[in-house]
């Protein structure tokens, strides 16, 4: 492990690409690190399509960004195939394991017990990701699954170079990754994050990697590399079995629907809120003239649908195996109107006044996203997550897989906050072989000029940060437009309107104060937004990656 560390004299910026545009490309690529985006362009060199693509980027993430996303974690990937209009979401959430229950991480006076849900071998649910790529590869691919997975092998054995945003995650999670032996060696350079632009080699990471490509879901969910990913667990104080792995499966779901102002909006359904919280707000929206208001009346009125549509997300929606949604009402205009008469534009409502008050529940901010779209409007709109930076900070000797934290996104406790400040009610309690609630969003839009591709990591602002893309797009911008909005997000509980540095004014501050709303600056900026577009009658593509991060888009000439 010593000699895995070397310093890398070249900086990854002189690589990033942002915005790109072509004219009559075949495809275009953002994703939240240059390999990735590379991967996905190798394979459709050797003739992959956008879904073949979508592996090998997936993958490719996996290796280069393990503070997001990788084969111990899960996601959901957003299709649309144009030849037959066959629209989809592969829903590869992980899963609770069948030894979980309710007070699971509660003391025994039924209060939840600090980081047991968030760090080590227990916080960790049932990997999704490897089944997800095996089901994208097989069924939409058309190259084969080993081929796909040929660049991320690579990268795993070859090594990369570390950026500095992975650097200031290993420093925010590296007291979590010393308490495991296995992570450790692989991510810490004697005990101690590395340089700068230090080469990552993940030789077992490769080796298990191989095994998928060899025998698909088998070579992850059983066979060799399960017996180390149950015994490692087990012996660190984990509830995993054998039947978990063989129990797990991805599944296919229908997206949700909607629109706004002439724009059509395919998104994420149950097991994921996205959707259905994103098109509601729009909906509340929709009986604002939002172009007419000034910047104040304009702002207030977006976190108050947010406030509302992040209010039913506590109390309505969970894993749509385990509960009845009511899916129907919660997108019904009618419902919409109902809301929007609750919201005054004179005054913030207090979260208390709504019913079903509850207390904060946090959510895992490091998660990814790429998007994908070619000329014919083929595309892939994707969101992984290992949850917390570096998930759980538990590495399963022999497998290089670091698993995720995602249990920490049940309800613990009904009312109690998670590790990302979200409100979790009974629908999102812990169950056997149950899908945590998600905030991820991948999102498309469709009018008839273009069509967009776009969603971003972020955890429980993830909602709002598509929202305002959405709104922007809605205005007739751009890709690069989108992911540089200055981004604020409400969140029903804490009642707190939170912004990003220069989201507001002095002047709207005091303004915004003044209508009631509590306003508080995030300590930094957040999110990391991946957008593409087609132009329909021109078919020219453009791309753009957040500038807060260190994607690389790319459209093929």
């Amino acid at each position: 492990m010593r000699n895995r560390f070397l310093i890398f004299g070249v900086l990854w910026a002189l690589l990033w690409v942002n915005p790109v545009n072509a004219e009559n490309p075949k495809a275009a690529i953002a994703s939240a690190h240059p390999l990735a985006t590379e991967a996905g362009f190798e394979i459709i060199g050797k003739g992959g399509n956008v879904f073949d693509a979508a592996v090998a980027v997936s993958a490719a993430l996996a290796v280069v960004e393990p503070a997001g996303s990788g084969l111990g974690g899960g996601g959901y990937w957003l299709l649309h195939r144009t030849k037959d209009q066959v629209e989809t979401l592969i829903d590869g959430r992980e899963k609770a394991p069948l030894a979980a229950h309710k007070d699971m991480f509660l003391d025994k006076s039924g209060k939840v017990i600090p980081k047991l849900s968030l760090d080590g071998a227990l916080a960790a649910a049932i990997p999704g990701l490897p089944a997800g790529l095996v089901h994208l590869s097989e069924k939409y691919g058309r190259l084969s699954l080993a081929e796909n997975l040929a660049p991320a092998i690579r990268y795993a054995e070859n090594g990369f170079a570390i950026t500095e945003r992975h650097r200031r995650m290993l420093t925010f999670r590296a007291d979590v990754l010393k308490k495991d032996r296995h992570a450790a060696a692989i991510f810490l350079s004697y005990g101690s994050v590395p340089k700068p632009f230090s080469i990552l080699k993940q030789p077992d990471l490769a080796n298990t990697l191989k095994q998928l490509a060899k025998s698909g879901k088998d070579g992850f969910y059983s066979g060799e590399i399960a017996d180390k990913l149950v015994d490692s667990v087990r012996k660190a104080g984990g509830i995993w079995s054998q039947q978990d792995l063989d129990d797990y499966q991805a599944v296919e779901r229908v997206p949700v629907k909607g629109s706004y102002q002439g724009i059509t909006i395919t998104s994420a359904p149950p097991s994921s809120s996205g959707g259905i919280v994103l098109l509601e707000a729009l909906n509340i929206l929709s009986g604002f003239d939002l172009q007419k208001t000034d910047e104040i009346t304009h702002k207030h009125l977006i976190a108050e649908a947010m406030r509302r549509a992040y209010h039913d997300r506590a109390l309505y929606l969970g894993d749509p195996d385990f509960i009845d949604i009511p899916v129907k009402r919660l997108l019904s205009a009618d419902y919409a109107a109902g809301l929007r008469s609750t919201i005054r534009p004179d005054k913030a409502l207090p979260s208390g006044f709504l019913s079903g008050d509850l207390p904060e529940q946090n959510q895992g901010t490091q998660t990814t996203h790429f998007s994908i779209v070619d000329e014919d409007g083929n595309r892939v709109a994707a969101t992984l997550s290992i949850n917390m930076p570096f998930g759980s900070g538990f590495a399963p000797e022999g497998t290089g897989v670091l698993l995720n934290d995602e249990m920490d996104d049940f309800s613990s406790l009904p009312g109690a906050m998670n590790g990302y400040g979200l409100v979790g009610g009974v629908a999102n309690s812990i169950a056997p072989g149950k899908r945590m609630l998600s905030s991820m969003t991948p999102t498309f839009l469709e009018t008839p000029e273009r069509i967009a591709v776009l969603g971003t990591p972020g955890g429980s602002r993830i909602i709002s940060m598509v929202l305002l893309g959405v709104l922007d797009f809605a205005k007739g911008n751009n890709p690069d437009s989108w992911v540089r909005q200055p981004r604020f997000h409400h969140q029903f509980m804490p009642d707190v309107l939170e912004h990003e540095k220069g989201a507001f004014s002095p002047g709207e501050l005091s303004k915004l104060t003044a209508l009631g709303h509590f306003v508080k600056e995030t300590r930094s900026l957040y999110g990391d937004m991946q957008a593409v577009q087609l132009h329909k009658g021109t078919h020219s593509l453009t791309a753009a990656s957040d500038p807060r991060g260190v994607g690389k888009t790319w459209v093929s000439p």
